[in-house]
């Protein structure tokens, strides 16, 4: 067998509602529900954003604690990363409620972009101010690059000391007004990397499944699930994260690859 992967479920996301998929979690106890299911699948990693009880994004550490105690008080053992990308709009510090205790991984966006009709800003010095909130509460960072100028981001940071060793790379496909989910794309990103590390892609839309097949091919490692994609064929809605991750559990079994324990 060769090197386990490491499946990450984004269940919920700050975008997606129940108009489009009755699926979704809202609330942090459909939350952590999504997340122990998605463990149960196969899923190492669950990456959290939270909701207000209507669907609007929250970065409220008070949700954030909720969810992350309901996912421990069912036995789970899922590493937990919490989303400081909140939602478009939304202050840096406002962003930064997400990062509770109990959370292991934090994301770090590497950079501003159009994203869809909006733009998200994440000016150079708020990168450095949750790097730095990411070191100061000894959490894992992942770095969010949506596009290849990103890099050099990535490239920065880590000569200017404001990152280290641990972190992971996640490379996010397909978002409109980023890089497209393409095989191509993901091979120029990964070769762009400025050092060795864990690196994994999450393919929007329908790009999730087949760049998840791209990734395990390269070595690298998934992210699914509804924050993502909704569907789990060509038209048919996905009944939960879980589902999506026995999807790539499935493909990791054709690709010789055990799926990775938390």
């Amino acid at each position: 067998m060769g090197e386990p992967v490491i499946i990450a479920a984004a269940v919920v996301g700050a975008e997606v509602t129940r108009a489009q998929s009755p699926a979704v979690p809202y609330t942090p106890a459909e939350i952590a529900a999504a997340a122990v299911a998605a463990g149960r699948a196969g899923a190492a990693v669950v990456h959290l954003h939270a909701r207000w009880p209507d669907g609007r994004p929250s970065q409220e550490a008070a949700h954030f604690r909720e969810i992350v105690d309901r996912i421990r008080q069912a036995g789970s053992e899922v590493v937990i990363q919490c989303s400081t990308g909140g939602a478009v709009g939304m202050s840096i510090e406002e962003r930064l409620g997400a990062l509770v205790d109990g959370a292991e991984m934090g994301t770090l966006n590497m950079g501003t972009m159009n994203f869809g009709d909006a733009v998200f800003v994440n000016a150079r010095p708020d990168v450095v101010k949750v790097a730095t909130r990411l070191r100061e509460r000894g959490l894992v960072p992942e770095c969010e690059v949506y596009d290849a100028g990103m890099l050099e981001t990535l490239r920065w940071l880590l000569e200017k000391g404001h990152l280290a060793q641990p972190y992971h790379v996640q490379f996010v496909l397909g978002v409109p007004g980023g890089m497209a989910g393409t095989e191509r794309n993901l091979r120029f990103l990964v070769e762009g990397l400025p050092e060795a590390v864990h690196w994994s892609v999450a393919g929007i839309g329908r790009a999730e499944l087949p760049m998840a097949e791209v990734a395990l091919r390269l070595g690298g490692h998934v992210r699914v699930g509804l924050e993502d994609n909704l569907f789990i064929a060509k038209g048919v809605l996905a009944t939960g994260s879980d589902q999506l991750v026995e999807a790539a559990v499935a493909l990791a079994g054709k690709a010789g690859r055990p799926p990775a324990t938390p």
